[in-house]
């Protein structure tokens, strides 16, 4: 599941020409189109699926979609994040709720629904797209601090659970903005992702730098 513009279509060549074919689930497809185009033109099969990450019907749905036409998900990259500019002192209970499901119902669902598959298979990665503000959340992002604390909290908790049944759980945590020529260029974001993909059982729970 990619959502995150700076780093997505980085991050799909770089699972893709490693022979992954990609599926994108989105609310809004359009932006899709430009990725697919950008994947075709390196010889990387990609499709597209509508859904929504914090509507569990209409998410589950896309997965339903994506088992039909490709079966297995060998991979899932949680790339979903929704904030909004308000201290938590005039946070609404609502709005919290709302961003709530995308920044970490969403990854539930997700997870709970390709993992059947990659238990039958003894095998699996689930990544996740953490941040900084996990650790030292900026009061105007409140809500998406609340999020990213919590799917921190989910990571940890399935990597625990998984571990023992060879399923690679674990996030990037992205303590910046991503920008090229940085730190936290697309390039070194998606070879972080790359790097935790191929760790081996007894690495798991190692910190790739």
């Amino acid at each position: 599941m990619w959502a995150w513009a700076p780093a997505t279509a980085t991050l799909q060549r770089r699972f893709g020409k490693e022979g992954y074919r990609i599926a994108m689930i989105g609310r809004k497809t359009d932006r899709h189109q430009t990725y697919m185009k950008l994947l075709a033109d390196d010889g990387i099969e990609s499709s597209s699926f509508e859904g929504d990450a914090g509507n569990e019907i209409s998410l589950t749905m896309a997965f339903d979609r994506i088992e039909e036409n490709l079966e297995l998900t060998d991979i899932l990259l949680y790339n979903v994040f929704t904030y909004r500019d308000c201290p938590p002192t005039v946070l609404k209970y609502q709005d919290m709720l709302e961003d709530f499901r995308s920044n970490v119902g969403g990854a539930l669902v997700s997870v709970q629904r390709v993992l059947p598959k990659m238990l039958e298979n003894n095998a699996g990665t689930i990544l996740f797209t953490g941040g900084g503000l996990a650790f030292e959340p900026v009061p105007q992002y409140s809500s998406l601090a609340l999020g990213k604390a919590a799917l921190r909290n989910l990571c940890f908790s399935l990597y625990s659970e998984l571990k023992p049944k060879n399923i690679h759980v674990a996030t990037v945590t992205i303590c910046g903005f991503i920008k090229p020529n940085t730190r936290f260029s697309p390039d070194v974001v998606a070879d972080a992702f790359w790097k935790l993909h191929n760790q081996k059982q007894e690495e798991f729970g190692e910190r790739s730098q």
